[in-house]
């Protein structure tokens, strides 16, 4: 039938006559033909930074990993960290390492130089620890026990907002599942001598044209993937918030249909470092908040928020102190059931 299948292309014939054949070796060397294109390597960029305190790495950063497949994110057991990133000049893949006090920073790829210029804000540069001031035992021993805390701040909205509107009402293994897939299948490698498998999210464009049947395989039920698509029309208003203090940033993320309180919240803690940001509406958080304060494990938004009152400012770093306590509620009902709407 016309038009049901496009044209073979037309393979270019070497000299041997064969298509497709490799060209013939001169002196051991492939001779590639006139005009070919070849992909020209990627110049590292490298900067070292001093923090002004304790800094711990994965403390940091590891907010900003999805999951532990995440093609964007990966810690490896030589210390350094790398992240695949889609910033405004391009895609760019970053590596950041630590030895006796100073950060250094290798960059890759069209990126480079925008994540360079942010790493010391990457890594908690524009973040008061000592703005914190512990009024229970528990914050106090674990702020001791983790001076390496600070708030990172990515400058980057869609990267942080799409992963968490995936999370919305599912579980985490389920949003991490449907996050790997998608940037693994639409996303493009990531620039420079990066970790086998690591990719650059898509292009909001690319967010855009991904058919309904490829969300329904990975997981996604149409209510959040309407909810990508509506925040990427409209990717570069989302992105200018970026430069907005936390609150009116979460003023305009808010306007998108199916973005609420807790997926900007969640938003603003990467993108902004907002130390203020608590999560209202999340499953788990009020239970430990409650419990490890008040050793309430049935406490609710509200009374969540009555207990961090005294940390007005510094809610989501009490919270994050909290959660890396390990003073946590036991489990008394079995976990949420994995769904994968993809089988159906």
């Amino acid at each position: 039938m016309a038009g049901r299948f496009a044209p073979r292309p037309v393979l270019p014939r070497s000299p041997q006559g064969g298509a497709g054949a490799p060209a013939p070796a001169r002196d051991g060397h492939v001779v590639v033909p006139v005009g070919a294109p070849r992909r020209a390597p990627h110049p590292e960029r490298v900067r070292t930074w001093v923090p002004d305190g304790p800094l711990d790495l994965g403390l940091v950063l590891g907010p900003l990993r999805r999951g532990p497949g995440d093609p964007t994110f990966r810690a490896l057991p030589d210390g350094s960290v790398w992240r695949a990133s889609l910033t405004p000049a391009g895609p760019g893949t970053l590596r950041v390492t630590q030895r006796a006090g100073e950060v250094r920073g290798q960059a890759w790829g069209p990126g480079a130089d925008w994540l360079l210029d942010r790493l010391p804000e990457l890594l908690g540069a524009a973040d008061d620890p000592s703005a914190f001031v512990p009024r229970h035992r528990l914050l106090a021993l674990t702020r001791h026990r983790r001076p390496g805390l600070r708030l990172a701040r990515t400058g980057l909205v869609l990267e942080s907002l799409i992963p968490s509107i995936l999370e919305q009402k599912v579980t985490t293994g389920e949003a991490y599942r449907a996050w790997r897939l998608l940037v693994r299948k639409y996303g493009e490698p990531a620039p420079g001598p990066a970790p086998e498998r690591m990719s650059v999210m898509p292009a909001p464009r690319t967010w855009a044209l991904i058919p309904s049947w490829e969300w329904h395989r990975a997981g996604v039920d149409d209510k959040r993937a309407s909810t990508v698509l509506r925040a990427v029309r409209v990717a570069a208003r989302l992105e200018e918030a970026a430069g907005m203090p936390p609150a009116e940033a979460r003023a305009r993320w808010e306007l998108v249909p199916g973005i609420g309180p807790w997926t900007s919240a969640e938003t603003a803690q990467r993108t902004h470092g907002a130390p203020d940001a608590v999560t209202v509406g999340d499953l788990h958080l009020p239970g430990i908040v409650g419990w490890a304060l008040a050793g309430d494990r049935y406490a609710d938004d509200s009374v969540m928020l009555e207990l961090l009152e005294p940390y007005a400012g510094q809610r989501h770093r009490a919270a994050r102190l909290i959660l890396l306590s390990g003073k946590v509620p036991e489990r008394r009902a079995p976990r949420m059931p994995y769904g994968d709407i993809g089988r159906l």
